[in-house]
């Protein structure tokens, strides 16, 4: 527990005695039933449920999911493997956020959370009621010990949890994480977000009576203290979930009206194409589509003609996410070095076209790293951002103060021509040049030539367009189609030329930009940073957002590191629609009211056919 530290002088033993009695008392912890990093929390300690569930909502039936790929892992500590979908459900977190809040979270394993004035440090409370699947009470110990297995396996975590420099048990059901930085408003919560795991189970046995390793992948259905248990596994094909009727935390406010599936199953498909075709023929609930061309073109099926399935679009996810949605040139590969030849890929890149042909005009080009958000830069700087800017003028491009970012724009043949020929020239300034039908390093005769690697092959068809417009200026991209396995393992390890990424971002940016951008993680396997960047004046912006005092500091160090990402032209920005497209059989529903910033699925779902 953290302490208030008070000078206690001399005093007469009556005088001490009332002091002493005023001290404990102001060193008695503020306890808090939740936590917002923006603004105040909505709901009050008393609340009785999240405003957006239906508490009635039958519980039962079955929800039928599908996804690409295969899996080999449901074990979410270690950066190895493919994680199976939906293994969250396995698992309780400190803390819960609420969908109808920016960033505003409330108890789950943890009844109540108190911090110091300074932010130094968080404890949480636990539950006494709180408990694994096989009965035993989740202890401070557990939190501790998957605090530390996730620094030491997990390249994310250890990043994203690197100002966590001590956890301890502070209480019997108390757990202090102490922090390494001052006045980061954003420690206190993102710490209530990780799974927490069962210490005695991952030290324990298996049915075979082999020691378990949470430094390994595994199958075994691991044993979590959450709404849902592993109730079958076939190995790269189908995993499912089963809800515990002996869940701990079914009646807590934060979790009535929800996990109203008895089942949830996830089926593999080794193709998008085939994956479509099961929800088509039913064998699937639901489907997030993400294909605009398909969304258009591919559901004029009679089940959606007749209102078996419900078609649905809506932006709700997207309200407080700006998303960044772009090829990512490898920095770390020599012949993207040069920020020239990475604006020269821009160039080559006809969204318009692309939008126009095959996703009949159902998406808009990405111009932000906070795109469709008040984060987004837009204009030239002024005001606070300005002056954050000119702090920072001898490490940032020139162009950060003239020249307001812009895609190019192409659509008809001229532009095209025109952008093409501005590529050329900018290949020309940073050492490459055309001869003949090959653009080659002057000094080296080295041809421009990369491959793009990609997860799927639906990507592809957006992708062939591209290629086809650098190869006009002499430029051989290549496609690298893999299995979901080795594109993982290979973008962790940054084993690539070019990627296709999303960055999704928050109304509250904080720890998580070194882990995107910043010099700490370009080395760090595992760590999100596909581009390779290694900036002093990202990093200079990245510790502005963490610790502006005030919102409006807050949002100008966002809007000046936006900037002065664009501004070097580290990704090629491609699109997004701003939507989220479903499709699902009227067998399941949701509540009359999404979430204000996302859909609650499947947690606010459920079965129609459920027996209420």
């Amino acid at each position: 527990m953290i302490l208030a530290r008070l000078k206690i002088g001399l005093a007469i033993a009556f005088a001490a005695t009332v002091f002493s009695a005023s001290v404990s008392s102001a060193q008695e912890p503020k306890w808090r039933h939740g936590i917002a990093v923006v603004g105040d929390l909505e709901l009050p300690a008393d609340f009785k449920q999240l405003p957006y569930v239906d508490v009635n909502a039958p519980k039962g039936g079955e929800l039928r999911l599908g996804d690409e790929g295969t899996f080999d892992n449901v074990n979410p500590v270690i950066d190895r493997g493919t994680i199976v979908s939906g293994a969250g459900v396995i698992y309780d977190t400190l803390m819960k956020r609420s969908e109808d809040e920016v960033f505003g979270s409330y108890g789950l394993l943890a009844e109540a959370l108190s911090y110091p004035d300074d932010l130094s440090s968080v404890t949480f409370r636990l539950r006494q009621e709180a408990k694994w699947a096989d009965g035993q009470l989740v202890t401070p110990e557990d939190v501790i010990f998957t605090m530390g297995k996730l620094k030491e396996h997990s390249g994310f975590y250890s990043g994203y949890y690197r100002h966590v420099t001590g956890v301890e048990k502070t209480g019997d059901r108390e757990v202090t994480f102490r922090f390494d930085e001052k006045n980061n408003r954003e420690l206190p919560s993102i710490v209530g977000d990780f799974p927490v795991m069962p210490k005695h189970w991952w030290e324990g046995q298996d049915a075979q009576g082999k020691q378990r390793d949470i430094s390994r992948t595994t199958l075994e259905p691991a044993m979590g203290s959450g709404p849902y248990k592993i109730a079958a596994i076939q190995p790269g094909s189908t995993i499912r979930y089963e809800l515990r009727d002996d869940y701990w935390g079914k009646n807590l406010p934060i979790n009535l009206g929800q996990y109203n599936f008895k089942n949830v199953t996830y089926t593999y498909f080794s193709d998008a194409d085939v994956e479509f075709e099961a929800f088509r023929a039913g064998t699937l609930d639901y489907r997030r589509e993400n294909s605009s061309s398909r969304w258009a073109t591919r559901y004029d099926f009679d089940a959606v003609k007749d209102g078996r399935i419900t078609k649905e679009a809506v932006s709700n996810p997207f309200k407080a996410t700006g998303v960044m949605q772009a090829f990512a040139p490898n920095t770390r590969r020599d012949i993207f070095k040069d920020a020239r030849v990475r604006d020269a890929l821009n160039y080559a890149l006809d969204f318009e076209d692309l939008n126009k042909n095959l996703a009949f005009g159902g998406l808009k080009r990405v111009d932000s790293f906070f795109w469709g958000t008040e984060l987004a830069s837009s204009g030239l700087p002024k005001g606070r951002e300005l002056e954050i800017l000119q702090e920072l003028k001898d490490k940032v491009p020139p162009e950060v103060f003239t020249t307001p970012y812009t895609n190019p724009v192409n659509g008809d043949p001229n532009k095209v021509r025109d952008n093409l020929r501005k590529a050329v020239e900018l290949f020309k300034a940073a050492g490459w040049e055309l001869k003949g039908n090959r653009m080659v390093n002057t000094k080296t005769g080295q041809p421009m030539s990369f491959e793009i690697l990609l997860s799927s092959q639906s990507q592809e068809r957006s992708v062939n367009p591209f290629i086809a417009s650098l190869k006009k200026i002499g430029v051989e991209a290549r496609i690298r189609t893999v299995d979901s396995s080795q594109y993982i393992n290979r973008v962790r390890s940054f084993d690539y030329d070019m990627v296709w990424v999303v960055w999704a971002q928050t109304m509250n940016p904080g720890n998580e930009q070194t882990e995107y951008w910043g010099s700490d993680s370009v080395n760090r396997q595992g760590s999100r940073n596909y581009a390779g960047i290694a900036d002093p004046a990202v990093d200079a912006l990245i510790k502005k957002i963490v610790f502006a005092t005030n919102r409006d500091d807050q949002v100008a160090a966002v809007k000046a590191m936006d900037r002065v990402l664009l501004a070097n032209h580290y990704v090629v920005p491609l699109f997004y629609s701003g939507e989220e497209k479903m499709a699902y059989w009227n067998r399941i529903a949701h509540p009359q009211r999404f979430p204000e910033y996302g859909i609650g699925f499947p947690d606010i779902w459920f079965s129609k056919n459920a027996a209420k």
